[in-house]
């Protein structure tokens, strides 16, 4: 399952610099699917976009995880390195977006080309 910020996030921005899919972003900000992988067109809702299109922001007071980015860090390291980094532990399992470890390895090498 992806991870999700809660509202009791402070905005300290640890977590941001973690994510090796560049899944995470700050409040208000707009965000991609290519930033930070080799993704160069997204099929969403049955329409291909370009990666680099941007898209609108998650949330406006509070940093975000967008989850079609996110792999829990499968494939990268042990454990998802925002609810690590987290002072306040505000990044949780996203119950909505519930996903095996094989679909997470998947997205992964959906997103970073081999």
């Amino acid at each position: 399952m992806a991870i999700m910020i809660t509202e009791e996030c402070i905005n300290c921005g640890a977590c941001e610099p973690e994510c090796p899919n560049t899944a995470i972003y700050e409040g208000g900000m707009e965000w991609s699917w290519a930033g930070g992988t080799d993704l160069k067109e997204v099929e969403v809702d049955g329409v291909t976009i370009n990666g680099d299109d941007d898209q609108s922001p998650i949330s406006d007071d509070i940093y975000y995880i967008v989850h079609g980015k996110c792999t829990e860090c499968t494939g990268f390291h042990e454990e998802p390195q925002c609810a690590a980094v987290c002072p306040v532990d505000c990044c949780v399992p996203d119950p909505d977006h519930e996903e095996t470890e094989a679909q997470l390895l998947a997205k992964k090498e959906w997103m970073h080309l081999s």
